[in-house]
């Protein structure tokens, strides 16, 4: 699948300000950058480092006043369609050292407190198997709709029953994190998304790798371009600003240009 990919933000900084940039796809083995481009105006020097994990990059900046960025991308995916059943699950023991992080609880992802709950809701079935009966009990659960508050954990979400992609992740993270799998956030683009904006999904740990899957099953995987990964919403903003700042406008699209 081939996609166009455009990102524009456009900010008000009423003083100088650090910024901290995460708008570029990732350059992995399932996701080929054909081009792409970051322009940024009303800051400095731009300077990237590597993203967590490795995959992708940030880019850092010190802006004030107005501060805009764009960004376009071409980017082709070749990703089979995730198939979570019959996957086992790893013996922690034995995970790589990089992985070992995305067993334990984050800000958002309160797993240690779930422990009851997955236990008496999955306890009868293991690995992948687990996993997507988490995915399916997400998904009949609860409702997509914006809970008013940008700051719920996993546990917050399950009790309002409702929430965004981050309140979707956040659940299913802390789910998988419960039950010894290991699960990280990813900051992404998606095709079919509606509305379009920035998207949040979810990788396990499973049979050796990590399985991509969305846990509100808006936008099918193989289209989906990631940005980078995390242990929760903290570690994937598009953009982090130490300081104040105002939007004045943000949008993102995502185009197929091979149906």
């Amino acid at each position: 699948m081939r996609l166009s990919i455009q990102a524009w933000l456009d900010y008000h900084l009423p003083e100088p300000a650090d910024l901290l940039f995460a708008l570029e796809v990732a350059q992995t083995a399932d996701q080929r950058l054909v081009e792409d481009l970051l322009s940024v105006g009303g800051t400095g020097v731009l300077t990237p480092i590597a993203a967590d994990d490795g995959l992708g990059r940030r880019t850092w900046a010190r802006g004030a006043g107005r501060v805009t960025a764009r960004y376009t991308a071409t980017v082709e995916i070749e990703r089979p369609v995730t198939v979570l059943r019959g996957l086992g699950a790893d013996d922690v023991k034995a995970l790589p050292a990089g992985v070992v992080p995305y067993l334990f609880p984050s800000r958002y992802c309160e797993a240690d407190r779930l422990d009851t709950m997955v236990r008496r809701e999955f306890g009868e079935v293991t690995g992948g198997d687990k996993v997507a009966a988490m995915v399916d009990w997400v998904r009949a659960h609860l409702t997509y709709e914006p809970s008013g508050d940008t700051g719920t954990t996993a546990i917050d979400t399950l009790i309002a029953r409702r929430g965004v992609c981050r309140d979707y992740s956040h659940l299913l993270i802390a789910m998988g994190r419960a039950a010894d799998i290991p699960a990280r956030m990813v900051g992404a683009y998606a095709w079919a998304l509606e509305p379009e904006d920035f998207h949040a999904v979810v990788e396990v740990w499973l049979d050796g790798g990590w399985r991509l899957v969305d846990p509100t099953g808006l936008v099918p995987e193989e289209g989906i371009a990631r940005i980078g990964v995390g242990r929760d919403a903290t570690d994937i903003s598009f953009l982090t600003i130490f300081g104040r700042a105002d939007l004045i406008e943000q949008t993102v699209s995502v185009k197929r240009l091979d149906a």
